[in-house]
């Protein structure tokens, strides 16, 4: 299985452990099978197979250097005890509608699923490929990749991650996550601007060949945590089956069934593994893409325009902060037929003149395939106390997100086919949000203090993820410019 760059030629391929170690091509693209593979399954086998099984099948379907007892030990190591249930993925379903539950992992969002295989996958990647330099993890977060990577990397031999964060721009659980990791390869310090800065520097900063140069000759080598990294966002295809064969297996649908799903999205990974999941054969009707107040992907799938020059919003869904989504240049990869030339100017133009526009064409395969939506902080909160209301079932703001645009999409539609909402986070991952929808009243304190009101709400069992929250104590707060990120790595990595 080769992989080829979304703005490079089809003749500069590398193996798929190689792709896994870069994470972002040398020309600023993204890694793409060549070929896309062909579905080595039947549908009727999804109902019968366990979640493990699932992921294994779709990681040797993409990443087939890998030898059967890697993956197989992979999948243990990355699906064992630091999940709080035994099935990894629990489908809820509540008002009509299904719930698919991403965040039972160690930090209590759907980045756990991907982020506890990557580091499984970068380790054996390392020795299939014989790399002799430190990995050194570069990522910007909205907080949940900058926790779940830090937790999945933690002491990692051979790798350190470094973590750039919002200042005020992730929540105070996500904060005092990021700070209280343990691991003495990992470092998270924020920058002031939005998640839109530091991904920008971390883009920038990786395609610097002169910097390049220093950290080889320092026997170091950049790889990435996010989605942009083919083996954080492959992983994520799992998830869609094992839901559709849970489903078929409780007898909600029948095999063969069409079913849409509704993805809160902020940088179009998540979504993105959806529509592999439908190229693999998944009967998927429609993917919703939910979006928060920053809506540059509601737009975007109404219009054919993706333009970034618009206020940027600080909301109460914090990971969906984003006004560059990386992952939608691989669907248009996808949908261009894979011109990588077209792809290279669609992409300059956004970063020149701060938008594109793309062909007509292209715009009505879109609309084909996706609808989009967006929701409020009103919105959201109204959300959640109605989700509440009806059953006592309690999602996070994210989830909230969509929740609120399946419901307006199956209003405004008449669409009757069975609608699976991704939920990506624990309602205590954002305590004081969740604690004023349902009560009506303002939270009286933040982080830990919040999520302990929040259970004198709710009652019940704390997940092992929630409560491993009260035993760490948080390092300081390091605040930096992002012009001084590339000096900050210098000084982290010793550089000479």
């Amino acid at each position: 299985m080769q992989y080829r760059s979304t703005r490079g030629s089809k003749n500069q391929t590398l193996n798929s452990p190689a792709a896994i170690i870069q994470g972002l091509a040398p020309d600023g693209g993204l890694y793409v099978p060549v070929k896309f593979p062909k579905a080595d399954f039947k549908l009727e086998d999804l109902p019968k197979l366990s979640y493990k099984q699932i992921a294994a099948m779709i990681i040797s379907l993409f990443f087939d250097d890998f030898s059967k007892e890697q993956i197989k030990s992979a999948v243990i190591n990355a699906y064992s005890e630091q999940w709080d249930d035994r099935s990894i993925v629990p489908i809820e379903k509540h008002d009509h509608n299904f719930y698919m539950e991403l965040f039972h992992g160690p930090t209590l969002a759907f980045k756990d699923i991907a982020l506890q295989m990557l580091p499984q996958l970068m380790t054996r990647a390392v020795q299939i490929e014989q790399t002799d330099h430190k990995i050194i993890i570069l990522t910007a977060t909205s907080g949940d990749t900058g926790t779940a990577s830090m937790r999945g990397f933690a002491n990692q031999a051979g790798t350190d991650v470094i973590v750039f964060y919002p200042e005020g721009g992730v929540s105070p659980v996500q904060l005092k996550q990021m700070l209280s990791q343990r691991g003495k390869n990992l470092q998270a310090i924020a920058i002031k601007g939005n998640f839109d800065d530091a991904q920008t520097e971390v883009k920038k900063i990786f395609n610097d060949e002169h910097f390049k140069m220093r950290l080889i000759q320092n026997d170091f080598q950049f790889s990435s945590a996010n989605s942009m990294n083919i083996g954080r966002l492959v992983p994520q295809i799992s998830y869609y089956l094992y839901t559709y064969g849970q489903l078929v297996r409780r007898q909600e649908i029948k095999l063969g069934d069409e079913v849409n799903f509704t993805v809160p999205t902020g940088n179009f990974g998540d979504i993105l593994a959806g529509y592999y999941a439908k190229k693999l054969g998944l009967p998927i009707k429609k993917l919703i893409c939910a979006s928060n107040e920053n809506n540059v992907l509601t737009d975007f799938f109404e219009n054919g325009v993706y333009d970034k020059r618009r206020k940027f919003h600080v909301t109460n869904a914090p990971a969906m902060d984003i006004l560059v989504s990386s992952n939608l240049e691989r669907l248009l990869f996808d949908l261009y037929d894979e011109n990588n030339q077209q792809i290279a100017s669609l992409m300059n133009q956004l970063t020149q003149r701060g938008h594109y526009q793309i062909d007509k064409q292209i715009f009505t395969q879109l609309k084909h395939i996706f609808s989009a939506g967006f929701a409020t902080q009103k919105q959201v909160q109204a959300e959640i106390k109605r989700i509440y209301n009806y059953d006592r079932y309690v999602i996070d703001p994210h989830t909230a997100v969509g929740s609120y645009v399946a419901h307006q999409y199956q209003k405004q539609t008449s669409d009757t086919t069975k609608m699976i909402i991704i939920s990506t986070a624990s309602p205590y991952k954002f305590p004081e949000t969740v604690y004023e929808a349902i009560t009506g009243r303002e939270c009286p304190q933040t982080g830990i203090p919040a999520i302990k009101k929040l259970h004198e709400k709710l009652g019940g069992q704390l997940a092992i993820g929630v409560r491993a929250l009260f035993d760490r104590e948080p390092h300081a707060e390091k605040i930096i410019e992002p012009a001084d990120m590339e000096k900050m790595i210098s000084t982290i990595l010793n550089l000479k």
